[in-house]
């Protein structure tokens, strides 16, 4: 048994409550086993099967612990199943744990059989050209959502989009033996530790698979990704560069991050660049209708060199890693974005021109590339002729190079600003979403009518708010300024003299207001609770990936049916949005769409249309 899954026995977090910790889903096979050998009862996702050329496969799945099982029926004359570890329980059937070993077995066993299968992430359909990134800054219970959404509005997303290591634990050995870094948060004064998700990248690989298997949304044949989203280059990061390839091999798409690299400011010397790679670059970004002097080709080229180059690297492994993984091409091919946006100021055509030379010369075209455009996260760019103008510079750019408009930071933007994105660029865009869906979880908990649902939202709430009020009167000044902005923006009218004159009087004014998601500080601060031991609004309290913080975590998991019905429709609403006002689905059907998902009285009739 793995140490990981040794860890979570231990301290009883199962899978039913506390799933893609492991990259596992089943953590006690033998016990597991020993109940098909007697005849017990498993759960069998009725809408779960498939074929390979060894048989019928279905998902079967122990409801008390939620570990998975895969159940085949062998097809007379046809080849052993491939998987490990299994058993013959009573009925003719073969069975295998769910792990993660025998997941990337299956794939193959699967793509090879039907390469337009739709069970895996994919880079397949239209998802290089547009898409929507789906990310969850806390549990996976958006995924039935957005699987309902794909298969009505007929499009496929990026359903599964985390930043790893940030958000994602890239290594649950490493999480174990306390090696996990930190990232810095300078919004709340403090590093918190990397995967402050709690969910490893694996994990989250693997329930997502599951998810669409569940709802049998793999039957309707539409292709998604999984975005392995800020994938560091360089720095600090050059040491863990395998565990994060190996990780993050079932991943369709990745997300080249420059900035550990740049940040260490050491350009290379003129010399250190190949005449050819200058006299190349020179060349495509003159074709693609740009002017660069040489001056400042050369300086930019000397900055971005050792980034690049480390990027290279970076992409061969992950290449090789998959070569050496899968054995078809539909199972090997992966998107490629490169992230310019987290660099200072505002992205100039001409350097997005470079970049994308630099990245064609070395033989790693991109599908996405996204620019710094000023966006501030969950916050609407307020000018939108301003907006339009930043968008064309760059949509000639891509156009000129066949590449997408990548949009970070894309949560909580206007109608309006959705709008100049797909217009601008036809569509042919992807945008980053992920700090909503969190918001939307509180919506749904502060709307239920059931009393455990209330209790978690009022120590949600409440957690938020005292997070607010440390940090409006911390010594650390950045974090000060943005609690500040929080707070006096969550006030609004509301705000009455000077409300900061002592911790007292700030308590008193947000105090008085009603408890709601809608204040600027929950949606700030919300994605710290889940993982933050004890509930506690205490900085050394987040990231907690001790039981404490996994217990926590667990209780997002209890939520009552009413909540849950309530989130997926907050979810998909939101995806239908993103579609419509990008002119990702035609206003008709998005209209049709809408009214569809009003009329579902439970969410198990939601769910249920999935695979219509």
């Amino acid at each position: 048994m793995s140490a990981i899954n040794e860890f979570l026995l231990q301290h009883n977090l199962r899978i039913a409550t506390n799933p893609c910790v492991s990259p596992d889903f089943c953590l006690d096979w033998p016990a597991l086993a020993a109940k098909l050998r007697a005849g017990a009862a498993l759960h069998v996702w009725p809408k779960s099967g498939f074929a390979t050329a060894a048989g019928e496969w279905s998902l079967a799945e122990d409801p008390d612990t939620g570990d998975c099982c895969w159940l085949l029926a062998p097809r007379a004359g046809g080849p052993v199943a491939g998987l490990a570890d299994g058993v013959a329980p009573q009925g003719g059937k073969q069975a295998f744990p769910a792990s993660w070993e025998n997941l990337l077995r299956l794939k193959n066993l699967v793509q090879e059989q039907d390469p337009g299968s739709t069970i895996f992430p994919t880079a397949e359909g239209k998802l290089g050209r547009s898409t929507l990134g789906v990310g969850a800054r806390f549990t996976t219970q958006h995924w039935p959502a957005v699987e309902w959404a794909m298969s009505a509005l007929e499009i496929g997303l990026t359903a599964n989009q985390n930043s790893i290591p940030r958000e994602l634990v890239y290594d649950v050995d490493a999480m174990l033996g306390g090696r996990l870094d930190t990232v810095p948060f300078p919004f709340i004064g403090t590093n918190v530790p990397e995967g402050h998700q709690g969910q490893s990248v694996e994990g989250m690989s693997h329930g997502a698979v599951l998810s669409k298997l569940k709802s049998g949304f793999h039957h309707r044949r539409i292709a998604w990704s999984f975005n392995a989203d800020h994938q560091p280059i360089g720095g600090k990061f050059d040491a863990r560069e395998a565990a994060l390839v190996r990780g993050c091999v079932l991943a369709s798409y990745i997300t080249f991050d420059l900035s550990p690299e740049l940040a260490l400011n050491r350009p290379a010397s003129p010399a250190d660049i190949p005449a050819a790679v200058a006299a190349a670059v020179r060349q495509r970004v003159a074709a693609a209708g740009l002017t660069v002097d040489e001056p400042t080709l050369q300086s930019l080229l000397g900055v971005v060199w050792p980034a690049v180059q480390k990027m290279k690297r970076r992409d061969e492994k992950y290449a090789a890693a998959r070569a050496a993984v899968f054995t078809t091409g539909v199972g090997r091919r992966y998107l490629r974005e490169l992230s310019i946006d987290e660099l200072p100021g505002l992205t100039t055509p001409e350097t997005t021109a470079v970049m994308l030379a630099l990245c064609e010369f070395l033989g790693m075209p991109v599908n996405f590339v996204a620019p710094a455009f000023g966006f501030q996260k969950n916050m609407p760019y307020p000018d939108n002729a301003s907006l339009r103008r930043l968008v064309e510079a760059q949509w000639r750019v891509c156009q000129a190079f066949g590449v997408s408009l990548g949009f970070h930071s894309g949560s909580g933007k206007s109608a309006a600003n959705y709008r100049v994105m797909g217009e601008v660029t036809g569509s042919a865009l992807e945008i980053k979403t992920s700090g909503r869906y969190t918001y939307e979880m509180g919506r749904a908990l502060a709307a239920s009518r059931d009393a455990g649902d209330q209790a978690l939202w009022r120590d949600w709430y409440r957690f938020t708010l005292e997070m607010a009020l440390a940090g409006a009167f911390s010594a650390d000044a950045t974090e000060q300024r943005m609690a500040r902005v929080f707070v006096t923006t969550s006030l609004g009218g509301a705000a009455t003299g000077n409300v900061f004159a002592s911790p007292a009087t700030c308590r008193a004014a947000l105090e008085a207001l009603p408890p709601s998601p809608e204040h600027m500080f929950f949606f700030e601060y919300n994605f710290l609770f889940v993982l933050a031991a004890g509930g506690r609004a205490e900085k050394a309290a987040l990231g907690d990936h001790g039981p404490a913080g996994y217990a926590q975590r667990a209780r997002f998991y209890t939520i009552s049916p009413e909540a849950r019905l309530g989130y997926a429709r907050h979810v998909a609403a939101y995806l239908i949005f993103l579609a419509e006002e990008t002119g990702l689905a035609s206003a008709e059907r998005c209209a049709a769409t809408r009214k569809l998902l009003a009329g579902y009285p439970t969410l198990d009739a939601m769910l249920n249309d999935i695979s219509r």
